[in-house]
């Protein structure tokens, strides 16, 4: 496993376990468990996933078992834009999601989308990690326009920012972008979120049997050697440590310019952000009373 230093000096895994639309609480604990057990240390959930207890439960098991230790372990959650009203419904998610997950702390936090009041829910974070509740605080979704903004008005820059990021959105802007402030990318959706069938790609095909590797892991490494934090999810036992195993192998320089070439630009994105029915149904959605 390699690792990224945030700008606070906190030593973040390179590779992580999300758990995305994960909903029943046994299938999350058990396959952060088996994550964790393969190897992972990063485990990335949010309020929204309505998974953060089981995420702590898996966390308590693995620590039980004796596999790691809390220190060893880096979780991330995310604040729901529900809660980004003002600061003090962003100081109640907090304490919300280290209650639900059971911990004393949160590894990174991250404001899930730009919207609302995410200036004065940012603030709140601020001062979570000032009292170490967070030990570093980021942000997710945030284009390139809204993160220079946004850096160039708070008090403490975010750590972290994490995007869609795979070879059919290559975002470099984006890249660029979070370089020029010091901001660590992380993927969500590394392997396209089950779209454009890379695994049906004959390029991807061929790079992938040059280096005795999956498809899957060739992708992986890809953004992995763009600096890329990135975060796959499985909840199979076998895809799991598949995934995990991309650390023993290099793309060259022609071989990640011709994945790059896949590249979409915003045609290839998941979530189309711009969408004024997509801000719509974000702000509209409920995750608690």
């Amino acid at each position: 496993m390699e690792f990224v230093t945030l700008t606070n000096k906190v030593k973040m895994p390179m590779e992580g376990f999300g758990v995305f639309q994960v909903r029943d609480k046994e299938e999350c604990r058990r396959s952060v468990l088996d994550a964790i057990r393969t190897g992972y240390r990063l485990i990335d959930t949010a309020a929204s996933y309505t998974n953060e207890d089981a995420v702590g439960e898996a966390v308590r098991d693995a620590i039980a078992e004796g596999i790691c230790t809390r220190e060893e372990l880096f979780i991330t959650s995310k604040m729901w834009v529900q809660d980004m009203e003002n600061y003090e419904t962003a100081k109640r998610a907090i304490d919300a999601s280290l209650e639900k997950s059971g911990l004393e702390y949160l590894d990174l936090y991250l404001l899930h989308q730009a919207m609302k009041d995410y200036f004065s829910a940012w603030r709140a974070m601020e001062d979570a990690y000032r009292e170490g509740k967070l030990k570093a605080i980021g942000v997710s979704n945030f284009y390139p326009h809204v993160l220079t903004n946004f850096c160039e008005t708070v008090k403490i820059r975010p750590m972290v920012n994490q995007v869609e990021l795979h070879p059919y959105y290559t975002q470099e802007k984006a890249l660029e972008t979070m370089a020029y402030y010091d901001v660590v990318p992380e993927a969500w959706a590394p392997l396209g979120g089950g779209r454009y069938k890379p695994f049906e790609n004959e390029m991807l095909k061929e790079i992938a049997a040059t280096h005795g590797k999956t498809i899957g892991q060739v992708i992986l490494r890809w953004n992995v050697q763009r600096g890329v934090v990135v975060i796959p999810k499985s909840t199979h036992k076998e895809r799991i440590e598949e995934n995990f195993d991309i650390w023993d192998f290099t793309l060259s320089k022609e071989e990640m310019e011709r994945i790059s070439s896949l590249d979409m630009g915003y045609v290839g994105t998941a979530v189309k952000h711009f969408d004024p029915e997509f801000v719509r149904m974000c702000n509209g959605r409920k995750i608690h009373d």
